[in-house]
């Protein structure tokens, strides 16, 4: 699935739909279809500052599309998103985990699944201050 890329001027929000790369041994600046990765010497341009893009004096703008039209999610963006959230959502083993009943001490925000369930790095006990 493609991600969407935001325009490289300054302030601008709107989605890239160009590509800008210059070559500097030929003066050329070349504005073609937004490229399938962000290449760091390359500057993406939503459909307004591609329209309006001008080059330095004593340079040229190779234009490879005439025309650039901002285009949202296609299906199979769509399908792959709708396809990796239900993967997700699917348990990693054939048991639901239980959940355990607090221990003393620990605050009830803290209660973790039993400790046979598969371990999450990101989960932890959180001790009560209350004594």
């Amino acid at each position: 699935m493609r991600s969407v890329r935001q325009c490289s001027r300054t302030a601008c929000g709107r989605a890239a739909v160009a590509t800008l790369t210059y070559v500097y041994a030929d003066s050329t600046a070349v504005l073609g279809p937004l490229a399938n990765n962000a290449e760091p010497h390359s500057y993406d341009l939503c459909v307004e500052h591609a329209g309006r893009l001008t080059a330095p004096r004593g340079w040229e703008v190779v234009r490879l599309t005439p025309e650039f039209v901002e285009s949202g999610p296609s299906q199979d963006d769509l399908l792959a998103l709708a396809n990796a959230v239900r993967e997700a959502g699917r348990p990693r083993t054939g048991t639901v985990p239980a959940v355990a009943e607090p221990a003393a001490g620990l605050a009830p925000a803290a209660v973790l699944a039993e400790s046979n369930a598969p371990r999450r790095g990101h989960l932890r006990i959180l001790r009560s201050d209350e004594g």
